[in-house]
């Protein structure tokens, strides 16, 4: 009696024609693959500043290491195995892509160790010894089968969950209507059947890949060691009770092979030239993201005051294009478009994308819009900024962060709309109101266009004096912010705070009329000449001054001074006040009083999801004995209020709704008499949006020093 050899035969069935017809489709296949995919990889080789591949490690020597974010290759790879960046603000979803993610990745290795054994392991053990050899069998092969039954199984669960989504879901973030809508029309008529062919192909692949393993197992009269391949034996043992025997289902599986291998090799041939190629774009991007550019901005071309034309993009911000999978979580975290503007950082990536592929000459197969006429991602002469994607697209921008915290596949979004402004400053394309703050801030030093000479005139009405820190020694050098020195609304507020760090003992002083605006606004804007003459000016006050450390009310002012100003030559600490506030709490300085408040905390973009500062302002509001109710959407979802990017000195009355109104809405609805901020603009967009709301005598917009005076100092101080 023969022993039973416990595998299967690769192309049991097929006649030696029909093998050289796979193998033939199977080469035309992988030179369509590689065509696409070192097509794509030379044009990332092109972008600006990359003659090789070195951008993928090149550190720029002016990182500020304490705030850089770059990943290292064991973050980037556990990052990508987990699906943290999917599932953080996701679950169900993230959790579905884990399963289509790692069932993939399964089926993959089935494939390729099949491939080794049989293509590799065979040909060349015949070849050199006359025997075929093979590995594929007995205790391996039986845990090969049950391994990777159990990958198929969470692929195809993984794929179902989110066909599902697409095809039934109404959450907003699907819905591809523009933000910004052209005149003469469009059609995402083929995103949408570019988003189902992957999707049902996914799924096709998947099924007919189960339903060939059980006709197999069928055909064979159900050898007992298959049961090991225990989902294909099951989905056999379903045929044999629909009454389909085992010549039946050898006649079924001769064809359903071939529909399976057509369909996988169609799919492969179709990864670098769809929707598909995010698959390898994306984990890449993933490996080479770093916050710190957000925060940090990187310098214009060289030839151009921003950019113009495709060529004028990275390497790296070419790969971010084409990792976009049209997700639709930026769309809806954007305050500019929640609040009616036409700006959708998802529009913005898909408009560059499709322009850079056209140009490149890369054809899409789906997935691209279209116009009846040559506008916007159809106008390759056309400048990028202000011509394929409008001025006013790009004026909306808060610069906030949300879109590219949230984003899954590590796009940089704000470098990009910085970069096409500084085009549009460079042609004079602008909002007057702006354009009056910038030369205000040019000639004056400060965005209200007031005298230099007028920035202390806050300190007016204090019953000590603010020590000029040119002319003595401080331990702390307090860098106001145009606001906190000029606007009436905060005057009190900087007088406050002076007040609780002179009864505290802190050593701070002032550089008077020779602060000029810390230029965080101006840069985001796009005028980097004036942001790097604002940069020389306060270097050269800070030169003239003696001081050990930095802080500042104005988080704007304290994300440019820690990331941007180190690489000018600042070489000292930069804190938040709310920073300075906890400290006098926790080392045991003050003894606060328990103020029994009901409060919530808006985190400023700049202060939260720009420097990670969430504890400090917490603390404080806890330890001041004030009951904090957060918001629905805080931390590094909290919700901008509208002031960022120089969007404080533009019109806004364009909008739908105001962002700060749509955040003080939310508050609303909380059980909550005080709105606690802490900062200065914050303060301002805040207090008009009760005014604007019509509940000021219901919700209170209050500074966090406020609080803090109140519990420490005597409550005639301060009128909370």
């Amino acid at each position: 009696m023969l022993a039973i050899i416990e595998t299967r035969k690769i192309f049991a069935g097929e006649t030696e024609v029909a093998k050289i017809v796979f193998y033939v489709l199977a080469l035309i296949v992988l030179v369509i693959f590689f065509v696409g995919v070192i097509r794509r990889l030379v044009v990332y080789n092109r972008g600006r500043r990359a003659p090789n591949f070195a951008w993928l490690r090149r550190r720029d020597p002016r990182d500020v290491p304490e705030v850089s974010e770059r990943p290292t290759v064991p973050s980037s790879l556990v990052t990508i195995a987990t699906n943290q960046t999917i599932i953080k603000t996701k679950h169900k979803v993230g959790v579905s892509h884990w399963l289509l993610f790692w069932g993939f990745i399964g089926l993959f290795l089935a494939t390729s160790i099949l491939s080794l054994d049989y293509d590799v392991l065979g040909n060349a053990s015949r070849i050199i010894t006359g025997h075929t050899y093979s590995f594929f069998q007995g205790p391996f092969y039986l845990a090969y089968n049950a391994v990777f039954d159990f990958a198929g199984l969470l692929a195809l669960v993984g794929t179902v969950l989110l066909a599902s989504r697409r095809w039934f879901s109404k959450e907003p973030q699907l819905d591809y209507t523009r933000a910004q809508k052209p005149e003469s029309g469009y059609s995402r008529a083929r995103i949408v059947i570019g988003d189902h062919v992957f999707v049902s192909g996914l799924l096709l692949i998947l099924v007919t890949g189960l339903l060939i393993q059980g006709l197999r197992i069928d055909g064979e009269h159900f050898p007992s060691f298959e049961q090991w391949t225990w989902l294909g034996y099951l989905i056999g043992k379903g045929f044999a009770g629909l009454g389909v025997g085992a010549a039946a289902a050898r006649a079924v599986h001769a064809w359903l092979w071939w529909v399976h291998v057509g369909l996988a090799l169609a799919f492969v041939a179709y990864i670098p030239w769809s929707k598909a190629w995010h698959m390898l774009a994306s984990p890449a991007n993933l490996a080479v993201r770093d916050f710190s550019n957000v925060r940090r901005l990187p310098q214009p071309p060289a030839d151009n005051a921003g950019y113009r034309s495709v060529d004028d993009l990275t390497p790296k911000e070419l790969l971010g294009l084409d990792s976009c999978t049209k997700c639709g979580r930026c769309h809806v975290v954007c305050p500019a478009r929640t609040g009616g503007a036409p700006l959708s950082p998802r529009d913005l990536i898909l408009d560059l994308r499709q322009l850079a592929d056209h140009k490149h000459g890369i054809p899409l197969l789906f997935d691209t819009e279209t116009r009846p006429s040559p506008t916007g991602p159809m106008n390759e002469d056309g400048c990028l900024a202000g011509e394929v994607v409008v001025g006013e697209t790009l004026w909306s921008c808060t610069t906030c962060m949300a879109c590219v915290e949230i984003c899954p596949v590590g796009i940089e979004h704000v470098p990009l709309i910085v970069q096409l402004r500084r085009t549009l400053v460079d042609q004079g394309a602008m909002d007057p109101t702006l354009q009056s703050a910038l030369q205000n801030i040019a000639t004056q030093g400060n965005s209200f266009g007031k005298s230099s000479r007028m920035r202390a005139r806050w300190t007016k009405g204090l019953d000590f004096p603010i020590v000029d820190a040119r002319t003595q020694h401080v331990e702390y050098l307090w860098f106001l912010g145009d606001f906190a020195s000029f606007d009436e609304r905060l005057m009190d507020i900087s007088r406050t705070l002076a007040t609780v760090l002179h009864a505290n003992g802190i050593s701070f002083g002032i550089l008077f009329e020779e602060e000029r605006n810390a230029g965080n606004d101006v840069r985001r804007v796009g005028e980097e000449g004036l942001f790097e003459m604002l940069v020389e000016q306060n270097m050269n006050a800070f030169a003239k001054a003696s001081f050990d450390k930095i802080f500042t009310t104005d988080p704007h002012s304290f994300n440019t001074l820690r990331n941007e100003y180190p690489a000018f030559g600042l070489d000292r600490p930069v804190l938040h006040y709310s920073e300075l506030l906890a400290k006098l709490l926790f080392t045991g300085k003050v003894a606060p009083g328990n103020l029994m408040r009901k409060v919530t905390y808006h985190d400023p973009c700049y202060l939260g999801r720009y420097n990670r500062i969430f504890e400090a302002p917490r603390a404080v509001i806890s330890a001041l004995g004030c009951d904090l109710v957060e918001m629905p959407r805080h931390g590094v979802n909290s919700f901008c209020c509208g002031a960022g990017g120089g969007r404080i000195w533009m019109d806004d009355s364009v909008l739908d709704e105001r962002p700060s109104v749509n955040r003080i809405k939310e508050a609303s609805t909380l059980d909550v008499d005080y709105f606690v901020v802490a900062c200065p603009k914050d303060y301002a967009m805040f207090s008009d949006a009760v005014k604007t709301v019509g509940i000021e005598d219901k919700l209170k917009v209050v500074d966090i020093v406020e609080l803090f005076a109140e519990a420490t100092l005597s409550s005639a101080l301060v009128d909370v």
